[in-house]
């Protein structure tokens, strides 16, 4: 599991290879990663946007950014977390990703919290020690 906590806020991925969605012959592999949210702050916090960055094993990067995530901008109570499961595609059997979310207090003051870089890999990728 992977963490990082920008402002008390928390966020903790888990990535997981989903070998029935992947095909090595067709150089396609797929990973779904679970994400945790929790306020451990006083003041309530709303997650507007994310940004991600998507690297595969040769080095291609791919952004993302939208709205919100899974179709929601979650509102965060003190002590509250917030739960949610995506996925992503690769043409290499290894990769990683990392982000950040905008949120919003509730006093409208606007700020970018770290989402942890985390790893994809598969049981087909070939671990090399630097």
């Amino acid at each position: 599991m992977y963490r990082a906590v920008t402002r008390q806020i928390e966020v903790t991925v888990e990535p997981n290879f989903l070998r029935e969605r992947s095909s090595v012959e067709n150089r396609q592999y797929f990973w779904s990663y679970t994400i945790v949210i929790t306020n451990t702050g006083e003041e309530t916090v709303q997650l507007r946007t994310r940004h991600w960055i998507i690297t595969d094993a040769a080095g291609r990067m791919q952004e993302v950014r939208g709205e919100g995530v899974v179709g929601e901008q979650p509102v965060l109570a003190p002590g509250e977390r917030f739960e949610y499961t995506s996925g992503v595609p690769l043409p290499t059997a290894s990769g990683f990703m990392s982000g950040r979310y905008q949120m919003v207090s509730e006093s409208g003051e606007k700020f970018e919290i770290d989402v942890p870089a985390f790893s994809l890999d598969s049981p087909d990728s070939k671990r090399v020690l630097n």
